[in-house]
């Protein structure tokens, strides 16, 4: 992801109640649609705002405010890596232990009698 896109939302809930409100407002916009007819479309903007700007762009923040605090990418000399970020005693991050390399690390596989 781009270092300038940022959907994620300050917390969990926070992000889960715009999800509820986004995804309720679309549905009831198409519910309300034979009802009161064109009118109810006007809650379709509400859920688009919620959700800003769509369903995957929800989801995407999702994926960033789970992420946030936990996962960090450091890119040095052309080589990026994404980094577990371990908790120091202050509450801060100190970020260590490499999960993904720009370059796959070969892998050894063990024979296993079968």
């Amino acid at each position: 992801m781009s270092e300038g896109i940022d959907f994620a939302s300050a917390s969990l809930p926070r992000h889960l109640a715009r999800g509820a409100i986004g995804f309720g407002s679309i549905a009831g916009a198409f519910v309300l649609l034979s009802a009161v007819g064109p009118v109810g479309l006007l809650l379709l903007p509400v859920g688009l705002v919620a959700l800003r700007g769509c369903p995957m762009c929800w989801t995407l923040g999702l994926v960033q405010t789970l992420s946030r605090g936990r996962l960090e990418r450091d890119c040095v000399d052309g080589v990026c890596e994404l980094r577990v970020a371990e908790r120091d005693g202050d509450g801060g991050a100190v970020f260590a232990s490499p999960v993904v390399g720009s370059v796959a690390a070969p892998v050894e596989w063990e024979r296993v009698p079968v």
